[in-house]
């Protein structure tokens, strides 16, 4: 029997680890030691633990660490996790379950108790957190700073991916030198070649001087590119070129320019069904994603709301206390509440509240917002036009999406072909997106 370990360095807080044994596959005997809290499995070399059955994805699932439970999350696999006759795409598992992958199965049991690090403080650069799951990523957030080697950071809209980006680079080597943005999620298609690389007079209509891109104006420093997941597939291919040969050439030029930049990548879309789906480049996957660092939402921080209360009325000017502002039952009703905008649903909490001089509505768990086709333009709309612009779009694709599959399903009777042909869809990729929304 073959046993290996996943390597991770933790230290700090006690976690009980994961160990995967394979059962039935091409792998029987083996068996993989995770000493961390999140271990992935599929066919690709990235994966913690890497299987070579061909009916696995190449990004087939990701288990965490939650306490006494394990979670699994299917990355839009081909072939679906199973547990019995039950497919999966985001459950809670018991140690000892035994889950199949194409034509191998896998027991997930409990592994020895190790320790996970934890930064000795609660703020790393803008960043603030004192509860494990914060503490633990910015103690690897403070080692990442001392690389410079790509990463992905993964995390819903809101979590302050740019904030971690930023803060960072102020911590790294290339802090004296430029941080630049690019959000790929906000440009049309047209613009963000050149915004990325620039381009020379004349190269297209409205070209009226040269421009000169992110990658140059960060030379020395750090690029933050967010929402990469928008990146079109021939940007995707010219990103690659840019990353691997370390130069660029402006639209409309012909001369390469070497550029020394160190990329960040984020996303709030699980890059690793889009590699699955065919929809976003595997060689550039790995590229980015040298460091993978998953942004937690605020539900999974809540004990980390009243010290984000306090630094963000510190922030505006507040100089009294925090019950001034937010009554102390209030800031504990915060504790519960879902937070879909996550930290900067929060902060605009917070300053609507100074505003104010009193705290704005809150729905809590149980009063459930109207989801029938008129709620998206009636007051959702009011809620949605003081979002940002790609925030309230997410949302509301998001729900008209599943608004639209519910109404499918019902209408077709659950029956997926002929879903897929009334709609005119993909059957793969409306199988995916109904697994996404957790419709049957």
């Amino acid at each position: 029997m073959v046993e290996s370990t996943v390597p991770h360095k933790l230290s700090g807080l006690p976690l009980r680890s994961l160990r995967i044994e394979v059962v039935q596959g091409p792998e029987t005997g083996q068996r993989f030691v995770a000493s961390a809290d999140t271990i992935t499995i599929g066919t690709a070399p990235g994966n913690d633990v890497v299987l070579s059955d061909e009916t696995v994805s190449r990004y087939h699932l990701e288990l965490q660490r939650r306490a006494d439970r394990i979670v699994v999350r299917d990355h839009g696999s081909t072939n679906g996790v199973l547990l019995g006759n039950t497919y999966l795409d985001r459950a809670t598992i018991a140690p000892g379950t035994i889950l199949a992958l194409g034509k191998t199965s896998i027991r997930v049991d409990d592994g020895d108790t190790v320790e996970l690090e934890l930064l000795d403080r609660d703020a790393f650069g803008g960043l603030r957190g004192r509860t494990p799951e914060m503490r633990s990523l910015m103690a690897k957030l403070e080692r990442a700073s001392g690389t410079d080697v790509a990463a992905l950071l993964v995390g819903e809209t809101g979590t302050g991916k740019e904030l971690i980006a930023q803060a960072v680079h102020e911590n790294s080597a290339r802090s004296s030198k430029p941080f630049q943005v690019v959000d790929c999620g906000a440009l049309m298609p047209t613009l963000i070649a050149s915004e990325l690389f620039g381009h020379e007079k004349g190269s297209f209509t409205g070209a009226e001087s040269r421009y000169v891109g992110a990658f140059e104006r960060a030379h020395g420093g750090t690029l933050f590119l967010d929402e990469v997941g928008e990146l079109p597939a021939a940007l995707q291919a010219a990103l690659l070129g840019a990353l691997e040969r370390k130069s660029i050439r402006r639209v409309g030029g012909t001369e390469p320019i070497p550029v020394d930049v160190r990329v960040i990548c984020a996303t709030a879309r699980d890059l690793r069904s889009e590699v699955n789906a065919g929809r976003f480049r595997q060689d550039l996957y790995y590229r980015i994603a040298v460091l993978l660092l998953r942004v937690p939402p605020l539900r999974e921080r809540a004990g980390d709301i009243p010290l984000l209360v306090e630094h963000f009325l510190h922030e505006v000017g507040h100089d009294g206390s925090v019950e001034e502002v937010i009554p102390q039952n209030v800031l504990m009703a915060l504790k519960s509440h879902h937070w879909p905008g996550n930290v900067r649903e929060l902060r605009n909490f917070v300053e609507a509240a100074l505003a104010m001089g009193e705290t704005p509505h809150l729905d809590l768990p149980g009063q459930v917002e109207p989801t029938p086709a008129n709620a998206l333009f009636g007051d959702t709309l009011q809620t949605l036009s003081k979002l940002p612009y790609k925030d309230a779009r997410a949302r509301l694709l998001d729900e008209f999406e599943k608004i639209y599959l519910e109404a499918l399903m019902n209408r077709t009777k659950h029956n997926v072909s002929k879903a897929s042909r009334e709609a005119k869809m993909n059957r793969s990729y409306l199988i995916q997106i109904l697994k996404r929304h957790q419709i049957r």
